[in-house]
């Protein structure tokens, strides 16, 4: 059987907790949350496992050293005593990739040249022959991360970001990315036991991401490729047992999800994109203005959504926030709404109390996202029944 190793999970800020639990969920060992972060044992099956099945993880790393540093010279001379012919051949490509938290090493950049040349001098004075680095397929993509006076050397076994599924074709002026938009389902508790709605659907993302979740579609399945692909040691047969036992879990869902979208364009790209996951069985979209519109019946909806935060559309957001407030109070009784904003002022307008507020962080602005409960009757009949 092969060994268990460490790897981390790479996530959003607010995100470790949930991204915990599906570790749990999937079969990870020794699971430990940090800050933006999370990591785990697991063997080389596991590793394709968690690239696939993981909704919350941006990126899978691979440590496979860590040692001290205290100047420059440190980083060449550990880099280049290590092993490299384990992971690539002299004629191979790579990448890296570093961040840097130390007063010692001021730029991330010059701290990945430095390591580049260790490890082309290596093979140069070993071989004769040497690597070159090519940022978009690399053979091997390296990451180098400094905390103060430690260094921690893994391979990136996922390439690019987890958040790009595949599945889009298509997006619109402020889409969401696919990683926040999975995490603020799942941080919602919806578990696909209702109807679901996003009012404000754009190019579909979180519809897509909600279907996927109700159905246990593993979100990475539709990727062009993961990093791991290139490695000496990569295993298409376990990759394709790995992909097999994941859709095997797929499960039936059996109520509505809908979006609405006052703009056509994003409606069109809805479609598109809903067709290209091949999920037009569960996803419906209309062109509709979601202050225009009602709950039908009296069966539970759960809401969640991506409001414009007035960072790139020119509204007047006191009154779009009010108009939320107004809508869900008079049009949508028995419904659980969530969104995110990081307009925070725009938030007092909504005129609503809301149950739950979850700091989160949507690209580099600082956000929040909001739980509004609106009830069936009033709060008061609620309570006596």
């Amino acid at each position: 059987m092969e060994e268990n190793f460490k790897m981390v999970a790479k996530t959003l800020f607010g995100f470790e907790e949930i991204l915990a639990k599906e570790l749990l969920q999937l079969g990870a060992q020794k699971i430990e949350k940090g800050v933006r972060n999370v990591s785990f044992y697991g063997d080389k099956g596991f590793m394709y496992k968690a690239n696939l099945g993981l909704r919350t993880a941006i990126k899978i790393l691979k440590p496979i050293t860590t040692f001290s540093v205290h100047n420059e010279n440190d980083l060449y001379n550990a880099i280049y005593k290590m092993p490299w012919e384990n992971y690539l051949s002299p004629k191979g490509t790579l990448a890296i990739d570093a961040t840097v938290h130390s007063p010692l090493f001021k730029h991330s950049l010059f701290i990945a040249q430095k390591t580049k040349d260790a490890i082309v001098d290596k093979f140069r004075n070993t071989t004769g022959q040497r690597p070159n680095v090519d940022l978009k397929f690399p053979d091997i993509k390296i990451n180098i991360h400094i905390d103060r006076h430690q260094c921690t050397v893994s391979l990136d076994a996922s390439g690019e970001s987890l958040h790009k599924r595949g599945y889009k074709t298509a997006t619109n002026i402020a889409p969401i990315n696919e990683v926040l938009a999975a995490g603020m389902i799942l941080l919602s508790g919806w578990d696909g036991q209702c109807d679901f709605m996003d009012p404000m659907c754009g190019s579909g993302t979180i519809l897509i991401e909600a279907a996927m979740i109700a159905c246990n579609i593993p979100p990475n399945l539709m990727r062009k490729e993961f990093a791991f692909e290139r490695w000496q040691d990569w295993d298409v047969d376990l990759f394709e047992k790995i992909e097999a036992s994941l859709l095997n879990k797929t499960r039936d869902f059996h109520y509505k999800i809908t979006g609405y979208d006052k703009a056509p364009s994003a409606i069109a790209k809805a479609r598109e994109n809903i067709k290209y996951a091949r999920l037009e069985d569960f996803v419906h979209v209309q062109h509709e203005d979601f202050f225009k519109t009602r709950k039908g019946g009296h069966q539970k909806l759960h809401m969640v959504f991506n409001p414009p935060y007035g960072e790139r559309l020119n509204i007047d957001m006191q009154d779009f926030y009010k108009n939320i407030g107004d809508t869900l109070k008079q049009n949508y009784p028995g419904t659980d709404a969530w969104f995110i904003t990081s307009n925070l002022d725009a938030l007092k307008h909504v005129g609503l109390r809301p149950s739950r507020k979850i700091q989160l962080y949507n690209a580099k602005l600082e956000a929040r996202l909001v739980k509004y409960v609106m009830y069936e009757g009033s709060k008061k009949q609620k309570y006596m029944k």
